[in-house]
């Protein structure tokens, strides 16, 4: 799922219109983080492969770094009282 969702980094940095109304109810903060992590993914997947990486370690290195951010995010949101 991390490696396939990796692939939509190579694409521009943006927020399409269907994204709009499913982030409008999240708290700010787990928006700014998520958009944080989409502007630094897209420009590292660019900047990998401008550097000649193979697409298959490019994906891979991003899906790396997706795993940081979705922790991240779910340490945000997490209920209180919930350990792992």
């Amino acid at each position: 799922m991390l490696v396939k969702g990796a692939w939509t980094y190579r694409l521009p940095a943006r927020v399409s219109a269907q994204m709009r109304p499913r982030l409008a109810g999240l708290p700010r903060e787990v928006r700014d983080t998520a958009w944080k992590a989409h502007v630094r993914l897209c420009a590292r997947y660019r900047r990998l492969q401008a550097d000649g990486k193979r697409p298959q370690v490019v994906v891979t290195a991003i899906a790396r770094e997706m795993v940081g951010f979705t922790w991240a995010i779910g340490r945000m949101v997490m209920p209180a009282g919930v350990a792992f």
